[in-house]
């Protein structure tokens, strides 16, 4: 039987330093992920390394991540398999290229949405102008838009809350449910319907399936929506005290 796990990354396996739980031995972090200029940015501690050599003894780690290339290029850590990028609006093959058949359906489908999506950010950029602290950008990667994010300088989900609720959620595109809205913590996403982790985690599985006589999967993920792709695999595994965590656990 072939073990796969499919990993989130950020607040999964790794996190800034603010996010580290309190009390955390700062000499024991290992560093898993670099800023551009090569500052270190994530960490690991204790028992996220210790998760990440035990996945790594039974299972083939495919990661599953919001990262474009170049932030998935910047992660410490040695994968050999498939990777999702962008919420899953890429995958890379083992060798690290563009999976020309996922890649053609996404560009046979993008273009219904690429209209919607720039009426919507025309409407945040225009609120993060008249307010300050706000840094909203289309995410570019292998030369196509695929989404928007905004962030706050204060870091707080509290404040991405006020635009959401003005400009995102009344939406017409929003309501008809031809974009959809994430958050989480100092992010705030803004995606086509198409682009989302639990397909590109589907299509990975049933290649999987046709190659071996028997999959055994596992999903790892910290957010809301990880959710979806962790419900196609066999088991789930959810890091304490996060996003997912909270709405299924805490009362």
């Amino acid at each position: 039987m072939q073990s796969y796990i499919f990993l989130d990354l950020d607040d999964t396996v790794f996190q800034t330093l603010r996010k580290c739980a309190p009390g955390a031995d700062s000499a024991a972090l290992q560093v898993r992920a670099y800023l551009p200029d090569g500052t270190p940015n994530s960490f690991a501690t204790r028992k996220q390394q210790w998760l990440w050599q035990w996945l790594a003894k039974g299972f083939r780690i495919v990661p599953v991540t919001a990262r474009d290339v170049h932030a998935f290029r910047r992660v410490n850590l040695p994968f050999q398999e498939e990777v999702v990028l962008n919420h899953g609006a890429v995958i890379l093959d083992k060798q690290g290229e563009v999976d020309a058949a996922w890649m053609d359906r996404m560009l046979r489908e993008l273009p219904a949405y690429h209209e919607k999506l720039l009426a919507l950010w025309e409407a945040v950029e225009a609120y993060c102008r008249r307010y300050d602290g706000y840094k909203a950008r289309l995410v570019d990667d292998f030369d196509i838009t695929w989404y928007g994010v905004i962030k706050h300088n204060d870091g707080t989900e509290a404040t991405l809350e006020k635009l959401l609720d003005v400009v995102i959620k009344p939406d017409p595109f929003i309501r008809d449910g031809s974009l959809y809205w994430h958050i989480n913590g100092n992010n705030l996403a803004v995606l086509p319907r198409i682009i989302n982790k639990e397909s590109a985690v589907s299509y990975l599985l049933d290649g999987y399936r046709q190659q071996h006589p028997e999959v055994l999967s596992f999903g790892a993920g910290d957010s809301k929506t990880d959710a979806p792709f962790l419900a196609l695999c066999d088991y789930a595994l959810i890091p304490k005290n996060t996003q997912l965590f909270n709405a299924l656990v805490v009362a």
